[in-house]
């Protein structure tokens, strides 16, 4: 059951939005991860990075994905119950920033990546690599393994109603700890331990915003301009 209109802010743009913004995360996160588990499948050792054409792919699919993680995130912060406006927000401010680093790294990778590699110089690959250590790839880290994480954990009081809500709520939270759990991996070095996170926002993530793209479309909360 969809909550109850105490807060008067959620449109019929804010239900478009929001359904169809986290039903196409649900669509690309799917996509990113079979793509992903098909280059780690692609690789003779564990600690190779992915190769392409599975990375590129993979760069081509996380820029249109950050946004629409954002444009969602404007949704659920509409849904949210006055109660809740505050993390509402503070998700908002959080996956904004998500979205500025990782679309700015992927695009440069994309853009000016192999002609960088091209050069042979012997920083490149500690700049724009996905091999630890690198520039580009902490960005990336920090990006998905903490404001997103962060930003999935403040989303999650946004849904307080019944039995959808609830699980739309815990998928968050778990997907949001998963991806700060990747984090772990970076003091120890490990890219291994830190693709945990990988769970997080590739696999738990776009099973949460499918749920949240069906309670969108149920809700019945109107402002009195749509009345």
């Amino acid at each position: 059951m969809a909550q109850s209109d105490d807060s008067g802010e959620f449109t019929s743009a804010h239900r478009v939005i929001g359904t169809a913004g986290a039903a196409s995360v649900f669509v690309l996160g799917v996509t990113y991860a079979v793509v992903t588990a098909l280059g780690f499948l692609s690789l003779d050792s564990p600690q190779d990075p992915i190769g392409p054409p599975y990375v590129t792919l993979m760069e081509l699919l996380i820029i249109p994905l950050a946004a629409l993680y954002l444009v969602t995130t404007v949704a659920i912060h509409a849904y949210a119950t006055p109660n809740a406006k505050a993390y509402s927000l503070v998700a908002l401010v959080f996956m904004t920033i998500l979205a500025a680093i990782t679309t700015s790294v992927h695009f440069v990778i994309l853009a000016v990546g192999p002609q960088l590699e091209a050069t042979g110089q012997s920083w490149v690959p500690l700049v724009v690599s996905f091999r630890w250590p690198s520039i580009l790839y902490a960005l990336d880290i920090v990006a998905w393994d903490w404001f997103f994480a962060l930003a999935l954990l403040f989303a999650a009081p946004a849904f307080t109603g019944e039995k959808l809500e609830r699980a739309v709520r815990g998928l968050l939270v778990a997907a949001g700890v998963l991806s700060l759990a990747g984090l772990i991996g970076v003091p120890l070095g490990d890219m291994q331990v830190r693709n945990i996170g990988i769970l997080g926002y590739a696999v738990v993530s776009p099973i949460a915003f499918l749920l949240m793209s069906i309670t969108f479309n149920r809700s019945q909360r109107r402002t009195p301009a749509d009345a």
